[in-house]
């Protein structure tokens, strides 16, 4: 059996029918994508609902004890009692937990003790998994003449590989989300803008702007919803600006959150402070498009030495070659 399998993973027939399988089936599922989004935006609208009425819940009960109770009501469901028993028991928490972590995790979206547990279990897993798996094919699978040594560095970048894999998800997904929000944010300050002049409170101007932001990106109106729930039940508003700009970890959102903190307590005009932050939101994505009009000619320059030229050299010449051979 085992015999068979390494002969058949070592065929380079069958690896290519298998590549041609996944490219086809890779090829399937983009063109059906479309057809199979959800409605992300009332899902995330709906939890945080879900999460307002939690914070409402959690605050009616600590003003019911008067304050003088230590006992802390979860925002969360508890995380999977397998993940939770491994964290606990190696103590992750103190090992591979850190607060850069747990900023990461709310910049993608992840919140909760769920997630704490299960991004400190997986730091703990996947190195083990990718190392086992590295081992079993260079020393099992893998058939060749190579010595020890180079076996021994594929199980070594194997179990690199699976320390980095929940870093490098998490940053794929902060910037994900960041770039959804920075392509967006400069029209909700302008929406925010017109709310706030037409008389509305910060509240139900960050309320609106979550609604109507939402077809545009739904990261940003999700944040501006947990906003605007900081900013209803939190004792400091002060707090719920400065974790906006945590959440996001973008520059104009720290210099909104700036110029919001400086309008609370100073009473300082908010409408000019507003419009010209929305500018610069503007110009910084304007800016940015730019730069990657300009950075596409030389990105263009291999593909098309690589794939274009040769099918081009090919139209040119193969009709003069089909007449030289007639001729001959």
């Amino acid at each position: 059996m085992m015999t068979a399998l390494v002969l058949k993973l070592s065929d380079p027939k069958f690896l290519v029918m298998i590549f041609a399988a996944i490219a086809a089936a890779a090829a399937v599922l983009t063109l059906a994508m479309p057809y199979l989004e959800t409605d992300r935006l009332q899902r995330r609208m709906r939890d945080v609902s879900v999460e307002r009425d939690q914070i409402r819940a959690r605050e009616r009960e600590r003003l019911g004890r008067g304050g003088g109770s230590n006992e802390k009501v979860s925002l969360r469901y508890a995380p999977k009692a397998q993940m939770k028993q491994v964290v606990d028991q190696f103590n992750l928490d103190k090992w591979l937990g850190t607060e850069t972590a747990k900023v990461q995790l709310n910049q993608a979206g992840y919140r909760g003790p769920q997630a704490e547990v299960a991004f400190l279990f997986f730091r703990l897993v996947m190195p083990i998994i990718c190392l086992i798996s590295a081992a079993f094919y260079s020393f099992v699978l893998w058939e060749t003449d190579q010595g020890a040594l180079i076996k021994g560095g594929i199980v070594i970048a194997g179990a690199y590989i699976g320390i980095k894999a929940p870093e490098i998800f998490l940053k794929n997904k902060i910037t994900k989300r960041q770039a959804s929000m920075r392509m967006a944010f400069p029209d909700a300050l302008d929406l925010l803008l017109i709310c706030v002049e037409a008389g509305m409170s910060l509240e139900h101007a960050f309320r609106k702007v979550a609604l109507e932001i939402g077809s545009q990106s739904v990261p940003l109106a999700e944040e501006l919803s947990l906003t605007t729930a900081e900013l209803s039940y939190l004792p400091d508003r002060r707090k719920a600006f400065e974790n906006f700009a945590t959440r996001t970890g973008l520059e104009v959102v720290k210099s909104v959150s700036t110029a919001l903190v400086q309008a609370e307590k100073y009473g300082t005009p908010l409408g000019q402070a507003l419009r010209v932050l929305a500018q610069e939101g503007r110009d910084e994505r304007m800016n940015a498009a730019e730069k990657k009009a300009a950075a596409l000619p030389p990105k263009l320059t291999v593909p098309m030495i690589a794939f274009f030229l040769p099918v081009l050299i090919i139209v040119i010449i193969t009709p003069a070659l089909i007449q030289v051979f007639e001729w001959n």
